[in-house]
């Protein structure tokens, strides 16, 4: 069994979330994601351990407003 690696480039936190290396920029620069710049060339690292974190915190804050905005009726037809 291959172990994780510790850090995550971008790229590879765009993938795991299925988003853009773009959005992932977007929520390192926004302090959302915590992530270091390392090397000479300054390049963004994501430890694994905070990624976990920061999609735990995502699922607590849509279950806070999933809570506070009840599903209506007309919620499905704003989304056919």
């Amino acid at each position: 069994m291959v172990a994780s690696p510790r850090f995550l480039t971008l790229a590879d936190v765009a993938e795991v979330l299925n988003t853009s290396s773009a959005q992932v920029y977007a929520l390192v620069r926004r302090g959302e994601l915590p992530a270091i710049k390392i090397g000479g060339r300054g390049q963004w690292r994501v430890e694994g351990e905070r990624l976990e974190e920061y999609i735990a915190r995502m699922y607590d804050e849509t279950r806070t407003f999933v809570t506070e905005h009840p599903y209506a009726e007309s919620d499905l037809e704003q989304h056919t």
